[in-house]
């Protein structure tokens, strides 16, 4: 499915998003600021915008992106090579739940708009916290439903049919989008997320609203051993 609309899936984002999702981006990447991680793995990297804006924003030593789709992989290593930073960025297909890197390597992991996608949660989590570095941040970023009824209510009417009717306006895959709403609405989000990375082994775990609630930044740490 993201292989079919890989070639319009940046635009899409942008469109769809308003432009807002950079934004977003911007605040959870923000937040790997104080622990200056020199090696990150940008989980479900897709055409690699955390990858590359982590890079820029942080300027760590190098980042790997893992993607399970080899279209949107190829579409992100076409936009690292014109990357001109010092950051060593490597993107590779990999799979979220068996990741192929030892224990205790990456001194930070970030997941944007990916964790839903996760065919076992639960084990995908539990691989990231394998491979982050004791003491080191996981941060994901999500879609959220939101509380505030009226909110609530633009959002469901936007991603339920307005996002899904443009995709088709625009020849995308509309089935593939009215994916990315459904699982959003099925994703155990807010309290029911961090209980889970509670439960995966992950310290200090939250969350923070963002845009009146229709996406969230999520947080944990492994523990220092």
């Amino acid at each position: 499915m993201f292989d079919a609309i890989a070639g319009k899936y940046d635009f899409m984002n942008r469109f769809l998003s308003l432009g807002i999702d950079v934004i977003w981006r911007k605040k959870a990447i923000g937040l790997f600021k104080a622990d200056k991680p020199q090696h990150l793995l940008d989980v479900a990297t897709g055409t690699g915008d955390m990858a590359l804006l982590a890079a820029k924003m942080l300027h760590p030593h190098k980042i790997t992106g893992i993607d399970i789709s080899e279209k949107m992989l190829e579409i992100g290593r076409q936009k690292v090579k014109s990357y001109t930073g010092a950051t060593q960025i490597e993107l590779l297909a990999g799979d979220s739940e068996t990741i192929n890197f030892g224990s205790d390597m990456f001194g930070g992991v970030m997941v944007a708009f990916g964790v839903r996608n996760f065919e076992h949660l639960e084990q995908g989590l539990a691989e990231i916290w394998r491979v982050l570095q004791p003491g080191a941040r996981l941060v994901i970023l999500e879609f959220s439903k939101p509380k505030w009824r009226i909110a609530k209510a633009f959002y469901e009417l936007y991603m339920g049919k307005v996002a899904p009717q443009l995709a088709r306006l625009f020849r995308q895959n509309k089935k593939a989008y009215q994916y990315l709403n459904d699982s959003a609405k099925a994703f155990p989000d807010r309290e029911k997320l961090v209980a889970i990375l509670k439960s995966a082994g992950y310290s200090e775990p939250s969350f923070k609203p963002l845009s009146l609630g229709i996406c969230c930044i999520y947080t944990g740490r492994k523990p220092m051993q």
